[in-house]
């Protein structure tokens, strides 16, 4: 599968566009400026206990507090609050040996967040999900650093190898290799594409990770509470670190830096594969030139049109998104089930790429058309399981129900992407009126009376098809136009279709020019 990434930069700020065999499924905002991102760490000061939630509210500088529920404390929640509070006090100059950190008890599973949050201690803590609505950021104590092949999470010693590696040799093989080269009080969780990586490799991208680690224990040194001490990396940087592999073909952006920083990074983790990294100098908005902008109009908005003439409609609540799968003029009535099997197919495709695209999160129901044959109906099912294996975001598909309902619930990280796809009329400005036709005819009339009687010139009227219409309906000496010829003079009218409805101007035809008044 071919993989593209376009990066647009403007002075709003920078878009990001996946594709996949041209075709797109993710688009991204880097508001590197803002904060509260996916990732970014925090000194957390504790608030307010709230027991009936089981749940504490934590101050990192947002305008609402975040939300940290005891299920997100971590196990090793106490050797976090030793941790936090030894590296604020830290006088020394170099980062202390985590090594040979002492880690304490964990914390019971089923206790109370009041028992353990007592004395209310700053806490060093991660964005799990950013702001949502009128919502703060949820936030976790379980402190997870991704590099591009593993992912380390402190204060344990357990090495985890992605299910998603299926041969169990080569998961036994990655399993020693990490168990060699892991420090002590550091849990390893080596990802998918760690898969057939020689030991080198690995151990090149654990030193990483274990450096930002470091950085993380010196910006804790003199800290104070609502104070960012890590920044999760530029949006550019963590896609590729998440998603550069051998199908990756071209990476181009139309900003210098952009293109100088994605150059780097690919030559530190891949040497060799720098030229896939071009910049874009063209005449056209980039987006524009490789077919994006085309594809953000046609993929967003309420309804969305499939190629074998059905379409989606998408809708959003306040407790779910519902899409309704519709077969539009296409459907057979000789065989029924097939035709209703193929749109439900081509649906299927294009919902995976939806949540991906729009990036919707919690509870989806898909009502899919009604399907008799039961091989049919795990058919579509096993067509979205297959096609959300690539959505990154954490996700679970339920079977058909009887009434040809798919439940989907998908992991809600971010707010959901909305793109306005209308454009408001030029002619009503959105209104959904314009000038009555009558006043309008009237308007042009006294420009004629005007300009024939004061303008030496070879008058020529320019206005929409329509409105030609209109002057010359009727029998030639009762149109309009011939009453105005016959009332000013002689002038000529021109039908333009690049006008709006209710637009003209008038130019002087010898010259060409228009006539302004």
């Amino acid at each position: 599968m071919n993989k593209e990434l376009i990066i647009q930069s403007s002075d709003e700020g920078i878009e990001i566009a996946l594709l996949e065999e041209k075709k797109l499924v993710e688009l991204h905002y880097d508001n590197s400026g803002g904060s509260f991102n996916v990732g970014d760490l925090y000194l957390g000061k504790l608030k307010k206990v709230m027991p009936g939630l089981n749940a504490v509210f934590v101050d990192i500088g947002h305008e609402k507090d975040a939300f940290l529920h005891y299920t997100d404390l971590s196990p090793y929640f106490k050797s976090l609050v030793k941790f936090t509070e030894m590296a604020i006090n830290d006088k020394s100059s170099a980062s202390f040996d985590f090594s040979k950190f002492v880690t304490e008890p964990e914390i019971l599973k089923t206790g109370h967040i009041a028992e353990v949050t007592q004395g209310k201690p700053n806490i060093l803590v991660q964005i799990l999900k950013e702001p949502i609505s009128a919502k703060g950021p949820r936030i976790s104590c379980e402190l997870s650093l991704p590099g591009r092949f593993l992912v380390v999470t402190p204060f344990n010693n357990f090495v985890n190898v992605s299910r998603k590696i299926q041969s169990t040799e080569e998961r036994k093989r990655l399993q020693r290799i990490i168990e060699s080269i892991k420090p002590n009080n550091l849990g390893v969780i080596v990802r998918t594409a760690a898969e057939g990586q020689s030991s080198a490799e690995l151990h090149k991208d654990l030193l990483g990770i274990i450096e930002s680690w470091k950085a993380i224990q010196f910006n804790l040194k003199g800290a104070k509470p609502a104070q960012k001490i890590l920044s999760e990396q530029n949006k550019t940087t963590s896609l590729l670190r998440d998603l550069l592999n051998k199908d990756f073909n071209l990476i181009v952006a139309n900003e210098p830096n952009i293109v100088k920083e994605a150059k780097e990074y690919i030559h530190g983790v891949a040497p060799g594969r720098e030229t896939i990294v071009s910049h874009y100098q063209g005449s056209l908005p980039i987006f524009e030139h490789h077919g994006v902008a085309k594809q953000v109009k046609a993929s967003f908005g309420k309804t969305v049109l499939l190629d074998g003439g059905g379409y989606l409609i998408i809708e959003h609540t306040e407790a779910l998104h519902v899409i309704d799968v519709n077969s539009g003029h296409k459907f057979s009535a000789v065989n029924q089930e097939d035709t209703a099997f193929h749109i439900n197919k081509e649906a299927a495709k294009e919902i995976a790429r939806q949540l991906r695209l729009r990036d919707i999160g919690g509870i989806i129901i898909v009502d899919f058309i009604d399907m008799k044959n039961p091989d049919n109906r795990r058919d579509i099912v096993k067509i979205v399981e297959d096609l959300m294996a690539e959505d990154r975001a954490k996700h679970s598909v339920l079977p058909l129900t009887k009434f040809g309902l798919l439940q989907i619930t998908r992991q809600r990280l971010r707010p959901e992407i909305k793109i306005s796809t209308g454009e408001t009329c030029p002619s009503c400005n959105g209104t959904g009126k314009v000038r009555s036709s009558q006043l309008l005819i009237d308007d042009i009339e006294k420009h004629i009376k005007y300009l024939k009687a004061n303008v030496n010139a070879d008058l020529e009227l320019h206005i929409h098809p329509i409105l030609k219409s209109h002057f010359t309906k009727g029998l030639f000496f009762n149109s309009l136009y011939a009453k105005f010829k016959k009332k000013y003079g002689n002038f000529t009218i021109v039908e333009d279709a690049g006008f709006e409805f209710i637009q003209y101007k008038f130019y002087d035809k010898t010259t060409g020019e228009e006539i302004k008044f």
